[in-house]
């Protein structure tokens, strides 16, 4: 955990409407013992009120580039130099074009390239915006340069639409500043994470899958990266897109994702299986369409490989999470799982109508040999962060035993 006591915090605020939270941001710095200032774009301005900012930190607040007393001394480099961390919460699809492409034509982007500070970024846009490609190859080249990046969380906009792109909230955001960075609670480690459904051929246009949206594997994968993981994602066919700072490679059947997790799992120091991967897959698949011809169609189902088990199997494999995604006796049948699998840790949760599939939020049990913790219902994103830690924890109580 990074100390912020007496760190000295650069607080950029951005012109979108989760800039109603950043002065709570600044609030819950200053609990962890945290000099901050702030810094307000001009469409920021417009949102929340200079006077907010300076009431809840104390300090003056700078927005102008042009601010000819502030100027005077070269204000602009003095707080570049001032600054151990640069906070950019919200940060706009724009702000993060500007800071990919190196554009500084305004006070925030010009103190981010004036300074060696560590820089962070809590997205917030419409979830269209934030999966568009431009943004999302803007943010990979971002955490290429070890910027580190605090969501966004998924979940109903103010536009009405629901998604990722939603601003992380301040708790969240000051507890990531705190395990980010080279002080990740991952950090050094290689983490492989499969997620999403698989499909399974029954002729060139049928095929047999779940309804596992990826959403959660996807987020483990991206709290991971920022707890400073080197990160593997093996997806399934999703329509998600990467999280930054994470590696991708995308199989379409159980065999491709057996086959490429294994070609991978070497090196692996944690495996997480979140993926929906079919239990049972057709013996064959028709080389052409099958034809509407009798009332009753047989599909003869063939047993896939147990990747989970396989990976929980190696010597001196990795430490090996489960997910357990049940209909009833959820407790009952995630510990016979975790059992009969010899696994790490099995994350455990209800699934059927309107729980679980393809929602933002998911509740869940984690189970482990000789300990139990219950998550009560968060987004996937916030839910994501809490289990990174505790992978982490028993990972290396693992090692040390």
């Amino acid at each position: 955990m990074k100390d912020l006591q007496g760190k000295r915090v650069l607080l950029g605020v951005t012109g979108s409407i989760a800039a109603y939270k950043s002065p709570d941001i600044v609030r819950r710095l200053k609990e962890q013992g945290a000099e901050v200032r702030v810094v307000l774009t001009a469409s920021a301005e417009k949102l929340v009120a200079p006077t907010v900012f300076q009431a809840v930190s104390g300090e003056p607040v700078r927005g102008d580039i042009w601010d000819a007393r502030a100027e005077a001394a070269m204000g602009h480099i003095e707080l570049a130099r001032w600054a151990d961390i640069i906070l950019i919460a919200p940060a706009t699809a724009n702000v993060i074009a500007q800071l990919a492409s190196g554009a500084a034509d305004n006070l925030l982007t010009t103190l981010v390239l004036a300074s060696d500070a560590e820089l962070a970024l809590a997205p917030a846009m419409n979830q269209a915006m934030w999966n568009d490609a431009t943004t999302q190859a803007n943010c990979a080249a971002l955490a290429d340069r070890n910027v580190l990046f605090i969501g966004p969380a998924e979940g109903s906009q103010a536009c009405g639409d629901s998604g990722p792109g939603r601003m992380m909230e301040p708790v969240d955001i000051v507890s990531r500043l705190q395990r980010g960075g080279a002080d990740g609670a991952l950090q050094g480690l290689r983490v492989v994470v499969t997620a999403g459904p698989t499909r399974e051929p029954i002729d060139p246009v049928r095929f047999i899958s779940n309804r596992s949206s990826g959403k959660m594997g996807f987020a483990v994968a991206s709290a991971a990266a920022q707890a400073g993981a080197d990160v593997l994602l093996i997806a399934g066919p999703v329509n998600l897109p990467t999280p930054p700072g994470v590696q991708r490679l995308d199989t379409e059947t159980t065999q491709q994702m057996f086959d490429t997790t294994m070609a991978h799992i070497e090196r692996a120091d944690i495996y997480v299986g979140a993926a929906a991967i079919a239990d049972y897959r057709p013996l064959t698949a028709a080389a052409h369409k099958i034809k509407k011809r009798a009332d009753t169609l047989d599909i003869h189902m063939t047993r896939s490989p147990d990747l989970l088990a396989t990976i929980a199997a190696l010597a001196d494999g990795p430490f090996a999470v489960g997910f357990a995604a049940e209909t009833e006796k959820l407790e009952e049948h995630a510990t016979a799982k975790l059992e009969r699998k010899r696994l790490g840790m099995i994350i455990a949760n209800l699934v059927g109508e309107n729980l679980c599939f393809d929602a933002d939020d998911n509740e869940v049990v984690v189970l482990w040999p000789g300990g139990r913790q219950a998550f009560p219902r968060l987004t996937k994103q916030a839910l994501a962060a809490r289990l990174v830690e505790l992978i982490a924890a028993r990972y290396r109580a693992r090692r040390a035993a």
